[in-house]
């Protein structure tokens, strides 16, 4: 039974999820004197943020741009990233207590390596600015009236509504269910007659079945440097062969461009050409087994396995012009046509979500409907793997907390 309408006028908004982009908001807009209320299903803020990078946050990357963001409109996050900039990060970061470390690629961690500093730093501000934060709340519907907007929730077995003059969407994407995931951004969207662009895991693991499963299987554990391709980008990183298909870095990153049906080209020696290699060895060993030079380059194994595909029994000297061209097309165009995707729960994030043409660029406000709010991963807004998605949930919070 839902309790009467709560008028809520000592909130400026109510901010739906407690994640990055939410967490950041309701701090940001602390600093403007703005008091809001912050909203969370789970029992604690930041549950994502606790679990990203095994635990350790990649909070951003120094290369951050626009250039690294999927989405029908590839200008939309200008706005937002020329208002939040990578530096404004570092400096935040920095300002409470967090220095950062560089690993590969640019991709920045806390020099703890521990995540929950990440969050104490957004719980600290909240408590210290007194932005309130509800936990284990479950939103149930955000309907419009004459006065703004009502918000019904469930909190302690209770549910209850709140009155109040701005809504901000920040409740993340699909994945992952047990962290408390749902479709609630989008469900929101449509609700209010927003366009909501088609919705997909993104940065995930990919499945191959049926003959080719027992090669990939074999080979599981095993990690190579490689150039991964499709007509939609290129990446050279690591790919991880599994049981069950590829994962690894170059693998998550070219999932967020690849759509069922579709193949993905694999350069298993992106920094060497194959084929000199074999002129050059034969020149100075002919007798050189073709075996015995794969194993300088590869794993045992992996070399091993290669052998099913190649004439590895025969020696440098005798290999035909057809077979090196053979070798040369192995390695260096290997095809690879994934079956699936490893779905949501495996997924670091989601592809799609509402529409950018939808909200303005600005102030992520809702064109269609004053008032309401979306930002971090719920817009169509999907960065690399390396911490470009927190980057964009820092600086849509940011922005948003402008405008509430």
């Amino acid at each position: 039974m839902t309790a009467n309408l709560t008028k809520q006028s000592n909130f400026n908004a109510i901010i739906i999820g407690g994640g990055a982009c939410g967490l950041m908001c309701a701090v940001q807009a602390g600093f403007l004197g703005k008091r809001v209320l912050v909203l969370e299903k789970n029992d604690r803020v930041g549950a994502k943020i606790l679990i990203s990078g095994g635990g350790r946050c990649n909070y951003t990357n120094l290369y951050s741009s626009p250039q690294q963001f999927i989405s029908q409109n590839q200008h939309f996050c200008k706005s937002a990233m020329a208002q939040w900039t990578v530096d404004d990060t570092i400096s935040f970061f920095e300002t409470y207590g967090i220095t950062g470390k560089e690993k590969t690629l640019g991709q920045l961690f806390p020099v703890t390596n521990k995540a929950k500093d990440i969050v104490e730093v957004f719980t600290g501000l909240c408590n210290d600015l007194e932005q309130e934060i509800w936990c284990d709340t479950t939103v149930k519907a955000v309907d419009r009236n004459e006065d703004g907007f009502v918000i019904t929730y469930e909190r302690y077995g209770k549910e209850a509504q709140l009155q109040t003059q701005k809504v901000v969407i920040a409740s993340g994407g699909l994945p992952i269910q047990k962290l408390g995931a749902t479709d609630f951004g989008m469900r929101v969207a449509k609700k209010f007659g927003l366009e909501v662009t088609e919705t997909a895991p993104a940065l995930v693991p990919l499945t191959i079945t049926g003959k080719d499963q027992p090669w990939f299987e074999m080979l599981s554990g095993n990690s190579i440097f490689c150039r991964v391709w499709n007509d939609g980008a290129s990446f050279e990183e690591n790919i991880l062969f599994t049981h069950w298909g590829l994962s690894g870095p170059a693998i998550l990153q070219i999932s967020s461009y690849w759509k069922p049906g579709e193949f993905i080209n694999i350069d298993l020696l992106p920094n060497q050409n194959i084929t000199e290699l074999i002129i050059k060895e034969r020149d100075i060993n002919g007798k050189r087994m073709l075996m015995n030079l794969l194993g300088t380059l590869y794993t045992r194994k992996f070399a091993e396995a290669l052998s099913s595909q190649l004439p590895v029994e025969k020696n440098l000297a005798s290999l035909s012009k057809n077979e090196i061209e053979q070798i040369d097309k192995l390695i260096h165009q290997f095809k690879v046509k994934p079956a699936g995707d490893k779905g949501y729960d495996k997924a670091e994030v989601m592809r799609g979500g509402v529409a950018t043409g939808e909200l303005s660029s600005k102030t992520l406000e809702a064109k269609k409907v004053p008032g309401l709010y979306f930002g971090g991963e719920c817009v169509d807004v999907t960065g690399w793997l390396g911490g470009y998605n927190f980057q964009w949930a820092w600086a849509s919070g940011f922005v948003v907390a402008q405008d509430i």
